[in-house]
């Protein structure tokens, strides 16, 4: 008996979905012939602490990248993610345990992420085809998303990136049926909004479309996801709420305050009026960009077609209502971070359901004109693959270039524990305690930074405000490639107190 032919063609589509995903997995594999390393504050700071579960140790770290996580006596090591969420340290701590000892500390955490990654072209072909795109539309899109463009290196790097896009996807597609009065999926919305508020802090915002929906499955999924979020801040509280929290978050005016010792304030920033006001507008600027380029620039309009044309669906606007919430609450309440990478990481969750949204209305565009469709897909995945080729180079330019020089200069360092801007990344790099330099100046610090006892002062060419005058004229122990070394004991230790 002949197999009915929607059977075959399901059968047809499920093969070639299959056979993408084991493709971008191979381009996943050259991405990280490239990405070798963490190489940047965040991946470093996640790489650490996930060695430390990976241990037993629970989340603690033996280094201060931020003296927002040394509130208390100043002993290593600290409780870790007072800033930052855990959820991506968690899934590479897993990574770590089980394969640990094959394929080493990075690679074992890097190769969990990778896993978690291979979801997000299937999530994006399912969005695709929930949006009423047809079988090559959504291989489109999962080419699209799989390549990643801007998000390419994000994709197998030890940060929040992968598990937001997947969470992200996860929670458009879930708020459809949600919407609908699926209570069910309303607490499995709920559920993503909960783990996504663990890899982001703003993943929290994502629980208020399902508020809004005020029936059962929406509450569900909103009890739900209050759920994640009052049992991480339990932790918080259990361990002290750090008082300058909020004060780093939103009142700096500098990028650089945020790691000094004393914390900006409400009144200082007031003071500043109007340079707040003004950096809010950039960052507003700032932040447009960046969504356009995350964007690919070709795949905008096709992101506002297909939102004006599915704009009856729940799940559409509910992607509108957070994608504008996330943009303006990033930009004018936390404008530094914002512009610092921290609107780039929030466009993860958005990512993979956005460029679902921009293939199926291109096709709108183009729905009497066949050529110009096959056209505009050819442009779109060209144009990606470009990018995503650009941002694997300038990721090897931008961050293994000094990795290789920070490298280059342990062999100057002499004994002990360590005092660098970067406190993860010479923490990984030379496997000792380090301590962030205060941007306040190491006087504003020397008596706490007696209980940790730093010996070595690092000083590279980007560098606090505060160092200027020593890194030009001090006296250097050693330099290597623009890295200056110097000795150092606290006043309060010279002092005898």
């Amino acid at each position: 008996m002949a197999e009915p032919a929607s059977l075959t063609a399901r059968r047809s589509q499920r093969i070639h979905v299959a056979a993408l995903c084991g493709a971008l997995l191979a381009v996943r594999a050259a991405s990280m012939l490239v990405v070798s390393q963490p190489g940047y504050t965040d991946a470093y700071y996640s790489t650490l602490v996930a060695e430390r579960v990976a241990m037993g140790q629970g989340l603690t770290a033996d280094f201060v990248w931020n003296f927002i996580e040394a509130q208390g006596s100043g002993d290593l090591p600290v409780p870790s993610h007072r800033f930052w969420m855990p959820l991506a340290t968690l899934i590479a701590a897993a990574g770590i345990r089980l394969a640990g000892g094959i394929f080493g500390t990075f690679g074992s955490a890097q190769l969990a992420i990778v896993a978690v990654s291979a979801a997000i072209p299937v999530l994006a072909y399912v969005a695709s085809r929930s949006l009423g795109g047809t079988h090559r539309a959504a291989m489109v899109t999962a080419t699209l998303v799989g390549l990643g463009g801007l998000f390419a290196p994000a994709w197998v790097s030890t940060d929040s990136f992968a598990p937001a896009a997947v969470l992200g996807t996860a929670f458009f597609l879930l708020f459809r049926r949600a919407a609908a009065g699926d209570v069910r999926a309303g607490a499995l919305a709920g559920l993503a909004v909960g783990v996504l508020y663990l890899a982001r802090a703003e993943g929290a915002l994502f629980g208020l479309p399902l508020l809004m929906l005020r029936t059962r499955a929406g509450f569900a999924g909103a009890a739900v996801a209050l759920a994640f979020g009052v049992g991480w801040q339990l932790r918080q509280a259990f361990l002290g709420l750090p008082p300058d929290l909020l004060a780093r978050a939103a009142f700096l005016d500098r990028y650089e305050d945020f790691f000094a010792v004393a914390p900006p304030t409400l009144e200082r920033h007031l003071a500043a009026w109007p340079e707040p006001a003004m950096r809010d507008l950039e960052a507003l600027v700032t932040n447009a960009i960046t969504f356009i380029l995350a964007f690919a620039l070709v795949l905008v309009p096709g992101l506002v077609a297909g939102t004006r044309a599915l704009w009856s669906r729940p799940e559409v606007r509910a992607y509108l209502s957070l994608a504008v919430t996330v943009y303006i609450v990033l930009s004018l309440a936390f404008t530094l971070h914002s512009t610092r990478g921290a609107y780039f990481h929030s466009l993860a969750a958005f990512f993979p359901f956005g460029v679902a949204l921009a293939v199926v209305g291109s096709a709108s565009l183009f729905v009497r004109r066949g050529d110009l469709a096959r056209i505009g897909a050819a442009g779109a995945l060209a144009g990606i693959a470009l990018v995503s080729w650009s941002a694997i180079a300038e990721w090897d330019r931008g961050f293994n270039g000094p990795y290789r020089v920070r490298l280059a200069a342990v062999s100057a360092l002499p004994a002990g524990r360590l005092l660098a801007m970067d406190a993860a990344a010479w923490r990984w790099i030379t496997g000792r305690e380090t301590v962030v330099t205060p941007a306040d100046g190491l006087d504003a610090a020397s008596c706490r930074l007696r209980r940790v006892d730093p010996r070595v002062l690092v000083l590279e060419p980007a560098h606090f405000s505060a160092y200027a005058d020593q890194y030009r004229a001090g006296a250097a122990r050693a330099e290597r490639d623009g890295i200056r070394v110097y000795d150092y004991r606290s006043p309060c230790e010279v002092a005898g107190r």
